[in-house]
């Protein structure tokens, strides 16, 4: 007997559009890396380099795992539900915590240095999809995790947390830019107009950090790349309909 039988076929160009990403995904680490590394002296958790480890740490949590958390229910096609579940949570809760220390991490150099908080468009931005990002995961593992909420409940949810989510990555990544152009203008001033190395590579970071956020939108926007749902799940779907509607498999 063929071992893959009952196996979800994965669609042709799938694969090629979740590498992509990926590979975009990694060179926005690497650029970012590579840019404060280059231009603003490394990262340390003491002194004047411990503010670079907020850009680092939310490209690291809420850009490049948050995306890949996303992806997980595309990718991972023939795993039981509940697996696939699982690596999802985890995904977001290594985002979440790291993108934690980021935010410890400019409070922390805020307080050391006098600066103000939360004064700007990007950290209110930012503050908003930090609530936003825990709020969805808490409910998202009181929903699916844990048994707790019925099979019609979860079905009534499952729209409105995968649009949430969708549109909180998309947040993410409209705030990432405003803190990379507000670091640049803070540092560069009038030389940004003209065209200083680091303000180029910077825009290419820009450039990297959408490109990533539109490939995962549209891996995500594809329903013919959506997962199919297994044998347990149909089960679960067939038993639930029987129960609300009075139908059973034997009756049609």
């Amino acid at each position: 007997m063929d071992s893959r039988a009952g196996l979800a076929a994965t669609p042709g160009a799938l694969p090629y559009y979740v590498a992509f990403s990926q590979l975009l995904g990694l060179t926005v680490v690497a650029m970012t890396g590579a840019w404060l590394g280059l231009y603003r002296g490394g990262i340390a958790w003491e002194g004047a380099l411990q503010f670079n480890v907020h850009p680092l740490s939310m490209v690291i949590g809420l850009i490049f795992l948050q995306g890949d958390a996303l992806l997980v229910y595309r990718v991972f096609r023939n795993e039981t539900k509940r697996t696939t579940k699982v690596l999802h949570g985890l995904l977001h809760v290594f985002a979440l915590v790291i993108a934690l220390v980021g935010v410890v991490a400019v409070f922390d150099y805020h307080r050391k240095k006098g600066y103000a908080d939360l004064y700007s468009l990007h950290s209110w931005c930012g503050l908003l999809v930090l609530v936003l990002y825990f709020l969805q995961w808490l409910v998202g593992l009181s929903f699916f995790l844990f048994p707790g909420a019925s099979f019609s409940l979860r079905s009534r949810y499952r729209p409105q947390h995968v649009f949430f989510g969708a549109a909180i990555f998309l947040l993410s990544v409209g705030t990432a830019l405003l803190g990379l152009k507000e670091a640049l203008l803070f540092k560069l001033g009038a030389k940004y107009s003209t065209f200083e190395a680091e303000g180029v590579l910077a825009n290419v970071l820009g450039l990297l950090l959408v490109g990533f956020g539109v490939t995962v939108l549209y891996i995500l926007t594809r329903s013919d790349w959506k997962r199919p749902p297994q044998a347990e799940e149909q089960a679960l779907s067939m038993d639930f309909k029987t129960l609300t509607e009075g139908d059973s498999p034997g009756s049609q």
